[in-house]
């Protein structure tokens, strides 16, 4: 059926949610850099989280991505249903309201977040960096 855009978008319509424009991530990106060793970055956009993550990793690591760490956008969870889309294929093609994963070292971390936050950015920790079990892919979303 024909999206609520006022209940289900948070007062904006259908057609201003899926028309966004990507956001652009430099400004707050070099300012990370200048401060601190950046390990990688994706920028989440087609393919998903589980297929740009593993651009950035090295052979033999695993990004553990927590899907409760940060809350799912109204636009995604309408896809889902209405389209009728698996949840591991929802990670595998929409960036789920994650548009950007930095990583750096967990110690780094809370000073990342805490930049990135002063910047204008909203910031979750989503998941760690493991050594890869043997089969696991290289993102695994639970």
């Amino acid at each position: 059926g024909k999206p609520n855009p006022a209940a289900d978008f948070q007062g904006k319509t259908f057609r201003e949610v899926i028309l966004a424009p990507t956001r652009i991530y430099v400004k707050p990106m070099l300012e990370l850099m200048k401060h601190m060793k950046v390990k990688g970055i994706a920028h989440i956009t087609g393919g998903g989280l589980t297929e740009n993550i593993p651009r950035i990793l090295q052979e033999g690591l695993s990004a553990i991505i927590q899907k409760n760490a940060w809350p799912r956008p109204a636009l995604f969870s309408w896809l889902q249903e209405h389209g009728n889309v698996a949840e591991s294929e929802m990670h595998r093609v929409f960036n789920c309201g994650v548009g950007m994963v930095v990583v750096v070292d967990k110690n780094d971390a809370p000073a990342a977040m805490d930049l990135l936050t002063r910047q204008g950015e909203t910031v979750w920790a989503i998941g760690t960096i493991e050594k890869q079990s043997a089969g696991q892919p290289q993102t695994v979303v639970s």
